[in-house]
C-alpha cells in the first residue's frame, strides 16, 4: 500500500539548506502497523508531514513515496486535497491546535464528509455523530455542537481520530497521539486507535518516544536517527536483539520498576546535532561510544541483523 524509498528532505533555513531527511525507507501493506521511535529532532514528523504533503514552504523533495500506486512526491496541492482526510488520516500531536477553535466539533467532522463523499448537510451531521459514538465519546451528541476549549484533552483527541477516520482511510498516520493525556487515558486512546484499525484493516504508521507503547502496539519498528533510519525489523526482533548503539542507549535510558528510590537513570552524553551540523557520517558517530574514524566518513549502509531485521551500522556485529 505505501512505499517510501530513499526519502530525502531538505528545509530552508536562516542558515541555509539543512538535511532533515537522508534516504528513509520503508513499506506499509494494508492492515499493518509500523512504528517511528526516536528523540525529538530525529525526523519521525517530517516524514509524516512528507507523507501528507504539508511540508514548510521551499522545502525539497526527493525519492519516492508511493502509495497505493501513486507516486505523491512532486503531486500537485490539488491532487494532494484528494488524498488528505479521505484515502490517507492524520493524528495530530495536539488536538487542541489542530482543531478550530471558531467551529464546534460536529461541523468539523462533517467538512471532510462533505468535501470528500459530497453528503448534505443532515447527512453529514448524522455520520458525524455515529463517528463521535464510534469513537467512545461520552454524551456523544450532546457534545456535536460543543467547541474544543469545551471538550478536556483525551474528548478532543477523541474527536482528532474521529476527523481523521470520516471517509474511512486506508492508511491513518498517528503522530504522538498521547501527548499530554495522563497515563488512564493514554492507554483508553492507543487501544480505541488498534482497535479501529483492525475493524477497518488499515495501516497505522504511529510516531511515538514511548518505547512501551511500541512495544505493545506496532509489528514493526524503526528506530530514527538524525533523519535516517538507524534500526528496524520485527518490534520483538529489534527489542530483543538491539542491534544499534543508539538503540541500546534509548532502552538503557527507560524508567523501570523495582529501582532503588534516587538511582539515576542512564543517559545517551550529547545531544541530537542540529539540522544544519548534520555530519557526512553517521549521525550518532559523536554520541557513540563505539565509534571509530570509519562512522565519521560516510553514511553506514545497512547491515543484517536477522530475519528482516537491519541495523545502519559498522560496529553492529561485534
Amino acid at each position: 500500500m505505501l512505499t517510501v524509498t530513499d526519502l530525502r528532505v531538505s528545509l530552508q533555513t536562516a542558515r541555509g539548506p539543512a538535511r532533515a531527511l537522508r534516504g528513509v525507507s520503508f513499506a506499509l501493506g494494508r492492515g499493518e502497523t509500523v512504528g517511528l521511535i526516536g528523540e525529538s529532532g530525529c525526523g519521525k514528523s517530517i516524514t509524516a508531514l512528507a507523507l501528507m504533503g504539508l511540508l514548510p514552504e521551499g522545502a525539497q523533495v526527493q525519492g519516492s513515496m508511493r502509495f497505493e500506486g501513486q507516486e505523491l512526491v512532486g503531486l500537485d496541492e490539488a491532487a494532494l486535497c484528494r488524498l488528505r482526510g479521505d484515502r490517507i488520516g492524520m493524528v495530530f500531536q495536539e488536538p487542541m491546535t489542530a482543531l478550530n477553535p471558531l467551529h464546534p466539533v460536529g461541523r468539523q467532522i462533517a467538512e471532510s464528509l462533505r468535501l470528500h463523499k459530497g453528503l448534505p448537510r443532515a447527512a453529514a451531521r448524522a455520520e458525524a455523530l455515529r463517528l463521535l459514538e464510534r469513537v467512545q465519546l461520552p454524551q456523544a451528541r450532546e457534545r456535536l455542537d460543543a467547541y474544543p476549549h469545551q471538550l478536556s484533552g483525551g474528548q478532543r483527541q477523541r474527536v482528532v481520530i474521529a476527523i481523521a477516520l470520516a471517509c474511512g482511510p486506508a492508511l491513518l498516520v498517528a503522530d504522538e497521539p498521547t501527548t499530554a493525556l495522563d497515563v488512564t487515558v493514554q492507554r483508553e486512546v492507543l487501544e480505541l486507535i488498534l482497535e479501529l484499525v483492525r475493524e477497518d484493516g488499515m495501516g497505522l504508521l504511529l510516531i511515538s518516544h514511548d518505547l512501551g507503547v511500541m512495544a505493545d502496539t506496532v509489528q514493526r519498528v524503526l528506530v530514527m536517527y538524525g533523519g535516517t533510519v538507524v534500526e528496524s525489523g520485527p518490534t520483538a526482533a529489534v527489542f530483543a536483539r538491539l542491534a544499534h548503539p543508539y538503540t541500546r542507549g534509548l532502552f538503557a535510558a527507560r524508567p523501570r520498576l523495582g529501582l532503588k528510590r534516587g538511582t539515576r537513570l542512564a543517559t545517551i552524553a550529547g545531544r541530537v546535532p542540529e539540522l544544519q551540523d548534520m555530519p557526512a557520517g553517521c549521525p550518532f558517530a559523536a554520541r557513540c561510544e563505539l565509534a571509530i574514524d570509519a562512522c565519521r566518513v560516510a553514511l553506514p549502509v545497512n547491515v543484517s541483523v536477522g530475519l528482516g531485521h537491519e541495523a545502519r551500522c559498522l560496529r553492529v556485529l561485534q
